[in-house]
């Protein structure tokens, strides 16, 4: 038999080449291997796949006997085209070892198994015992030919993919279209370096992965991190990448994956994330952010995006890929309005003004709209309303009476307390209130963005929701961050006087009154009255006339109908007529036009 084996080395050109590169390599089970799993006394290296007589019936002149299970679970997932049946052809070879059924030594040309070392019968628990449910594993055994790459437009034409993957001459993919058994010189017997995923982006196709941030950033797995330790141990610890992988490395492992329909390396998408962005690996702590007091329920509410599912009346959720598209975001910070190949949330789903879904999105507010306008599962509001309205869509419509700028600039050119460089022809992001508290923004080191605050509902600046607090500059710095304190406090944009001569304007009511901007102001906008006006309930209730009113009638010119603290304003005009004298304590409420959009 040895002599046959040698003959056979000699005669076949490349084997013998083979044969002495696998003598260093895990394949190499018998005696003389370097690996933990090696043979009792066995010293020949090929049988353990191989033999001359005495096959199995499968080539190439198959040794090893063949796995009994005709049940595996296959991979599947939402967005694949594939159809993936049970492992057939040459990946059915394979997992005679690999899913640890079958004993190592059980080979056709020997009458007894071949013994191995240490106890070991099967494949040891580990990496490389793969088992019989396949479902964290990249799909194996299903055919890739035009047609496939025709209907799934992430995947390159199988007749333009390195020539170093091949696939079986029933044009299927198997395992040996990444692994070349026999050759080891790229780690973990893959077929060509993986360096920058080189070997994925062989088949795969990513729009906006070339020059991303993700395809060009390494994550150093050395680090102290516990998070990072688990995600080096689930990671074959024999891939010379171990230490320091790149590109879809970072995020994606091919066997054993964590969440298995999209081979994510743990089990939460965020955990993921947060391997990176942990302040240590990356400078900026997400994980921290989102268990602020006020924050998106990305982790009271997670799960794994889908990118099939209903973008707009999904299950209440948040995940990280809900706003960022991993394989398309750019570390270039946002400086525009536009959500573009330029910005951290490049390559997602939105919706526009007019309520159609948009992919991608090219504003921010498109994206914010997605789950913040028409979606049946948007949040309540935390200020009960004179007119209660949640679609964000709705009231920032540009056919509002009154509306903060965020789809264009707003109606009133007399805004007197607007601070520099803001303007009545300016227009601002959803992120200009709502960010983080400690971002850059209000010069802190945290990151950007909407994702947790320590004030509610995720707003960059304190601002007091309900009446009897203190007029302060911290109390309402979200308001005064646009609007000038001092001009407000002075009532150039709200002045009543009474017959006294005394202003009781803006300053009265939020000073002397207590009374929050929010009792009067609606900061997104309102179809139905001007300057923002839209009563806090909680408050404001029908004056005497049964109405609860805010009528403009020209600048700086109105009449209210409502009862608040306690006193009737009944259909009462500002600024007041001198006939009238208004109640000493307080005087009706007058919106600000300051305020208006």
């Amino acid at each position: 038999m040895k002599v046959l084996v040698f003959v056979l080395l000699i005669l076949i050109p490349g084997i013998q080449t083979r044969a002495g590169g696998i003598m260093t390599t895990a394949h190499n089970l018998s005696v003389t291997g370097s690996g933990a799993v090696k043979a009792a006394s066995e010293t020949n290296l090929c049988i353990f796949c191989h033999t001359i007589h005495r096959t199995t019936g499968q080539t190439p002149l198959w040794s090893h006997s063949l796995s009994s299970v005709t049940n595996y679970v296959v991979y599947s997932s939402s967005t694949l085209k594939a159809a993936v049946g049970q492992p057939d052809g040459s990946s059915r070879l394979c997992l005679s070892c690999h899913d640890g059924t079958v004993a190592l030594g059980m080979v056709s040309s020997r009458a007894n198994p071949i013994a191995m070392q240490n106890g070991v019968t099967t494949m040891p628990a580990g990496a490389d015992n793969l088992g019989t449910d396949l479902s964290g594993d990249h799909p194996i055994s299903f055919v890739y030919d035009q047609n496939l790459a025709n209907a799934d437009n992430q995947i390159l034409n199988p007749n333009t993919i390195n020539p170093a993957l091949k696939l079986d001459s029933q044009h299927k993919l198997q395992c040996v279209t990444c692994h070349d058994p026999h050759n080891d010189q790229f780690g973990n017997f893959l077929v060509m370096d993986n360096t920058t995923s080189a070997l994925c982006m062989a088949c795969h196709v990513e729009p906006g992965w070339t020059g991303s941030a993700h395809s060009t950033a390494s994550s150093q797995l050395a680090s102290v991190s516990t998070l990072n330790a688990k995600i080096a141990t689930r990671r074959n610890a024999a891939s010379p990448h171990t230490a320091n992988v790149t590109g879809c490395e970072i995020c994606h492992v091919s066997h054993k994956a964590g969440s298995k329909s999209r081979l994510l390396i743990q089990a939460k998408e965020e955990q993921i994330c947060f391997s990176c962005h942990n302040g240590r690996n990356q400078s900026k702590d997400l994980a921290s952010v989102f268990n602020k007091a006020s924050a998106h329920p990305l982790l009271q509410t997670s799960a794994e995006h889908n990118p099939m599912e209903d973008p707009i009346n999904g299950p209440r959720h948040t995940a990280c890929a809900d706003c960022h598209n991993p394989h398309a975001v750019t570390a270039q910070k946002n400086t525009t309005r536009m959500a573009n190949t330029s910005r951290p949330v490049a390559g997602v789903k939105g919706m526009s003004a007019a309520g159609m879904l948009l992919n991608p999105a090219s504003s921010e507010y498109e994206l914010c709209f997605r789950c913040h306008a028409d979606s049946k599962n948007r949040e309540p509001s935390l200020v009960p309303r004179q007119f209660s309205e949640t679609n964000k869509r709705l009231q920032f419509k540009l056919a509002n009476t009154s509306f903060h700028p965020l789809l264009g600039p707003g109606r009133n050119f007399n805004v007197p307390s607007l601070v520099s460089p803001w303007s009545s022809g300016s227009t601002i992001n959803c992120t200009d209130c709502h960010n983080n508290d400690q971002g850059s923004s209000v010069g802190g080191n945290g990151p950007d963005g909407p994702h947790g605050s320590a004030f509610a509902p995720i707003l960059e600046r304190r601002l007091v929701l309900t009446d009897n607090s203190p007029e302060s500059a911290g109390n309402y710095a979200l308001c005064y961050k646009c609007h000038n304190r001092s001009s407000i406090l002075s009532d150039q944009s709200f002045r009543a006087s009474n017959m006294a001569g005394q202003d009781r304007g803006h300053r009265f009511h939020i000073v002397d009154q207590r009374t929050s901007c929010t009792t009067c102001h609606d900061s997104h906008g309102v179809q139905q009255q001007a300057h923002l006006v839209n009563f806090n309930r909680n408050y404001v209730t029908p004056s005497s006339n049964g109405r609860i009113e805010y009528i403009s009638s020209g600048p700086n010119r109105g009449n209210c109908s409502l009862t608040c603290h306690g006193v009737d304003h009944n259909n009462t005009s500002y600024p007041m007529p001198s006939l009238i004298r208004p109640t000493p304590a307080v005087i009706p409420q007058r919106i600000a036009s300051g305020a208006s959009r």
